[in-house]
């Protein structure tokens, strides 16, 4: 569990096309094995620590042929920002992926100071 001992609790969020590889035959389309595509999110202000951050796909557009393989997840979680990270393997055709995503976490705090 993340406790945050902050009165000052920032929410930020927001929606990313990842990428619409179906528009210009990219390889998350006609690709195959491993692929894995990574989008730098930077928050609208600096959190005091490093926030939560919670993922869910908003789009999900892939082919129904082969078997449906997708993976997303948020790595590099810093106070500025995080990557979103898209991966799928094998045969599976993926044309668009869209991810929504929300980081909570404390905001900076003016009165407290670091003496060392």
């Amino acid at each position: 569990m993340k406790r945050i001992s902050s009165h000052a609790i920032g929410i930020d969020q927001g929606d990313l096309m990842l990428f619409s590889d179906y528009a210009d035959n990219g390889p998350m389309w006609t690709g195959s094995g491993a692929r894995e595509r990574v989008a730098q999110v930077a928050f609208a202000q600096p959190f005091g620590a490093p926030p939560a951050v919670h993922l869910s796909m908003s789009l999900l557009d892939m082919a129904t042929g082969p078997s449906i393989r997708a993976d997303l997840s948020a790595r590099e979680i810093t106070p500025q920002g995080f990557q979103i990270v898209f991966r799928t393997w094998d045969d599976s055709r993926v044309a668009r992926i869209r991810a929504a995503w929300m980081a909570i976490g404390p905001l900076p705090d003016d009165e407290r100071w670091e003496l060392y």
